[in-house]
């Protein structure tokens, strides 16, 4: 499965990115999508995860509220709307799938994009 994501760059605190991972169509379909980052020195978070329906979601605590995925099925891309950004948040995002049921889990995710910068400075 080929994941490409795209959307990244530099922004000033409290600003917003929108992050996009263009999928094929058996991908969108059948996977888990989900949104991890790693910033350096640290192990890399499941930040957010949409089920293959669209209507199941996961976010970890510190994005509630201010990240949102969602799906568009007529370009087989999820997205990843980031608000109110902080330097916290900084990191390489990735695209990454799984053919599972939902699960909110961290583990499984076979499928993985090559990742793209997200810098918020303060």
């Amino acid at each position: 499965a080929q994941l490409v994501e795209s959307g990244g760059g530099l922004v000033q605190t409290g600003g917003s990115l929108r992050l996009s991972c263009a999928t094929s169509e058996r991908t969108f379909n059948n996977c888990v999508i989900g949104w991890f980052r790693q910033a350096p020195g640290k192990e890399r978070e499941l930040v957010a995860a949409i089920s293959q329906s669209g209507n199941l979601f996961h976010y970890t605590d510190s994005v509630k509220g201010r990240f949102t995925i969602s799906k568009d099925g007529a370009k087989f891309t999820v997205f990843l709307q980031m608000n109110s950004l902080k330097p916290e948040d900084t990191a390489i995002y990735y695209c990454a799938a799984k053919m599972t049921p939902w699960s909110y889990y961290r583990d499984n995710y076979s499928y993985w994009g090559q990742g793209t910068q997200v810098t918020v400075s303060s």
